[in-house]
């Protein structure tokens, strides 16, 4: 049974710049090397292939990965609005 996070395979890609990103929607996304959080749109990038989701295996980030999904393992969690 896999530990990490389920993502759906569709919301997982590579910006322009190499990063690979998870999508949270409203123009935010997250770096999967850093946990790093970007504003951006998601035009400016492709989805992931299997040899990019190879080396975030290597690299300790992703645990496994199928057609459907991706399986990260743990990353900050989103910003969210604090109540007043």
């Amino acid at each position: 049974m896999p530990s990490g996070v389920p993502f759906d395979r569709q919301w997982v890609y590579v910006l322009e710049d190499g990063r690979p990103v998870i999508d949270w929607g409203d123009d935010l996304l997250q770096d999967i090397l850093n946990g790093e959080f970007i504003n951006s749109n998601r035009g400016d990038g492709h989805p992931i292939r299997d040899d990019e989701l190879e080396m975030l295996q290597r690299a300790g980030r992703v645990e496994r990965f199928d057609s459907r999904h991706v399986y990260v393992f743990a990353l900050p969690e989103r910003p969210r609005p604090t109540i007043e």
